[in-house]
């Protein structure tokens, strides 16, 4: 099976866009070659965009706030299991201190440092980063990989409570998700009232099917359109009827 996720919303999407990137720097920062450590920088990189441009830190203390408040409301549900509730809560009120004790915007520690940022200046022009372009980065991805290691824990600690605040609420909006069975017939499936509202949705079918979800929503209605996975023909529509997992996920 394979589970495609969709937001409904710009929040939603950033944090998604961050997890995806914080996931191939933990994947590559774990290896020792020098394109791979650059590979991580890239990432982290790509990180310090998203964070620039949108107030991260005071939208993830406001979401984590709001969490807390509807968690503490479930305590005397009979349906929720006491421990996991307050396994959360704390998860919750220890994440919120951390992201509180952050001093400024989330990652100055990386804009201040001027090597690395000469380094992001010249990552995103093609072939930028060549030896003859910056011979001080290629002398450090010619360092000993534990150094390079050395380096690039001490720039992503700093990260950390914000990796867990958004860990937190990403968790909570896929725990929260309602699953219907649905068929696309003839790749076509659409659904049409407010009840289907969502902050994100989740499609899981069969990897065997040949083809990939095209996603469009708003708070009137919701339409998939499914198209041929590999033909290019994005105006072509799959032609047989597709089961499919539907879950709508709401923080």
């Amino acid at each position: 099976m394979i589970c495609y996720e969709h937001p409904l919303n710009e929040r939603i999407r950033t944090l998604l866009r961050l997890e995806d990137l914080f996931n191939k720097i933990d994947f590559f920062s774990n290896k020792n070659t020098a394109h791979e450590h650059h590979a991580t920088l890239t990432a982290l990189f790509e990180v310090l965009e998203i964070t620039s441009r949108a107030d991260i830190k005071s939208d993830l203390l406001q979401e984590l706030e709001r969490q807390k408040q509807i968690l503490e409301a479930l305590r005397k549900n009979p349906n929720v299991s006491e421990t996991a509730l307050n396994d959360v809560l704390n998860s919750i009120k220890i994440t919120f201190r951390e992201m509180l004790d952050l001093p400024g915007k989330v990652g100055e520690h990386l804009r201040e440092n001027e090597w690395l940022m000469a380094i992001k200046q010249r990552i995103g022009i093609p072939g930028g980063c060549c030896a003859f372009d910056l011979p001080s980065y290629h002398y450090w991805l010619n360092l000993d990989p534990a150094q390079r290691h050395t380096d690039i824990n001490e720039w992503l600690t700093p990260f950390q409570p914000v990796r867990n605040a958004f860990g937190i609420v990403l968790f909570l909006l896929r725990k929260s998700g309602r699953t219907l069975q649905a068929v696309a017939n003839q790749g076509v499936f659409q659904q049409t009232g407010s009840e289907y509202a969502a902050h994100m949705l989740r499609l899981t079918l069969s990897n065997d099917l040949p083809c990939v979800p095209e996603i469009s929503a708003n708070k009137y209605a919701l339409n998939i359109r499914f198209i041929p996975s590999l033909s290019g023909q994005r105006n072509k529509t799959y032609e047989g009827d597709v089961t499919f997992k539907l879950t709508f996920c709401n923080l």
